[in-house]
């Protein structure tokens, strides 16, 4: 809390992975700008890459999906109002990933808690993100031939620009219509087999395949039905995050291992995409899963929400959010669907970095929609201050920014937002 200068608010922030601590670097950003800001360790003490903390403590699971964030603030505003002797004046929660998720399930289950909520790249619902990020890892893992290196997820994401980098009427590095994008990595394979062949030049036939389940995402094997969106074109150079030959990354391996299966010897090659999903979701989904049906209370009430996402980030998937959003504002009327918007990013990674701008003051843009009643028409987003000055507007989805055609492509001012005709997503060949 401010000793001095406190503004009247209260901002709110999560945690990332599984938690287990606090996260004092997120409390930085709005304790600088005069709020009084709060976090918990979601009541457990550890690695947020270790979910056993769970394992035979549902207590705990509970606390960490969504009990951990209500109980920290209602005891932040008691304390605030303690110190200064009177109640705040707006109270915001703001954060990503895992807080993302935390984000949504404030609005869902405690709709009263939070005036205004952004979430960015929300980890939700987060059975099916350790689902996906498991298809994503064994895709280059379960054979030798499939696995691929970092160099050669370089040359993937540079084909995948000199083939849709202009989709958007502007060839700028970074991918802004992944949805237009008809990238087949079939064009990348070896011409030829045998010892030698999968190089940093080219593609094995296993390495193709690989990359289009990574772009796919997970099916039912059963009823070839979609579990969980894949990736966007335009984040390859960063699959080897999650897709490193080695199997899945540390927190989705200590999730089926240490909650699903109670199975210190769990194999991941042995994961069945239609038993032990439902095994996942019966165990899990009601507890830490937000649906997009559950914010008819807080978006009635007034309150705002503010969803953002990278289009390039390689740890949640992005139509994750897009897929939320339209089934959230599906089930409302105007009035409601206009206290929820959604922001896509293009370029941008998993909370920040990426191709392209993604630094935007996500406080401010809440505070003055929850404050003036007036959406965000259009956010400008800049390239961090060691990077060269690039500047774009990202637009409220569906509109995009579109280039005027005349003046710099580094300058948003010479980018308005509309609404284009959309093509079907993911839309790779051969997948």
């Amino acid at each position: 809390m401010p000793a001095s200068g406190w503004n009247g608010k209260f901002v709110g922030v999560g945690n990332g992975a599984w938690a287990g601590s606090i996260t004092y670097a997120a409390m930085i950003d709005p304790l600088s700008k005069g709020y009084a800001t709060a976090a918990t360790d979601d009541g457990h003490q550890g690695s947020q890459l270790d979910a056993g903390f769970a394992a035979g403590h549902p207590e705990k699971f509970i606390d960490f999906s969504y009990r951990g964030p209500h109980e920290m603030t209602v005891a932040a505003k008691a304390v605030i109002q303690a110190f200064y002797g009177r109640m705040t004046d707006r109270s915001l929660f703001v954060s990503c990933s895992t807080g993302g998720r935390q984000a949504l399930m404030e609005a869902h289950r405690y709709p009263n808690d939070y005036d205004g909520i952004s979430a960015m790249a929300p980890a939700n619902p987060t059975v099916g993100l350790m689902v996906g990020s498991l298809w994503t890892s064994s895709a280059t893992a379960k054979e030798a031939a499939s696995r691929i290196s970092p160099a050669t997820f370089d040359l993937v994401h540079k084909a995948v620009l000199a083939a849709c980098d202009a989709d958007d009427g502007v060839r700028d590095g970074m991918i802004s219509a992944p949805n237009r994008c008809h990238f087949d990595p079939a064009v990348l394979q070896c011409k030829r087999t045998g010892p030698g062949a999968g190089t940093t030049d080219c593609l094995t036939a296993p390495q193709v395949t690989a990359l289009r389940a990574i772009y796919q995402g997970p099916r039912n094997p059963r009823t070839g039905k979609p579990i969980f969106p894949g990736f966007e074109p335009g984040s390859e150079n960063m699959f080897s995050i999650q897709a490193s030959g080695s199997g899945p990354i540390v927190p989705v391996a200590s999730y089926f291992r240490d909650l699903v299966f109670n199975d210190p010897q769990w194999d991941f090659r042995h994961f069945d995409y239609d038993k032990d999903v439902s095994r996942a979701l019966a165990a899990h989904s009601r507890f830490v899963d937000v649906p997009p049906t559950g914010l008819g209370n807080y978006v009635a009430s007034g309150r705002k929400l503010l969803m953002s996402h990278g289009w390039a980030d390689p740890l949640v998937p992005p139509m994750t959010s897009v897929d939320f959003y339209r089934a959230l504002t599906a089930r409302l009327g105007a009035k409601e669907a206009a206290n929820a918007r959604l922001f896509m990013i293009p370029g941008m990674a998993h909370c920040t970095g990426g191709d392209g701008p993604f630094v935007f003051d996500v406080i401010a843009a809440l505070d003055q929609w929850v404050a003036t009643g007036r959406a965000p028409e259009r956010i400008v987003v800049s390239n961090p201050p060691n990077a060269p000055a690039r500047t774009r507007p990202i637009c409220p989805y569906p509109q995009e920014a579109v280039y005027s055609g005349a003046g710099s492509t580094d300058d948003e001012k010479n980018f308005r937002c509309e609404a284009l005709k959309r093509q079907p997503l993911h839309p790779v060949n051969g997948a």
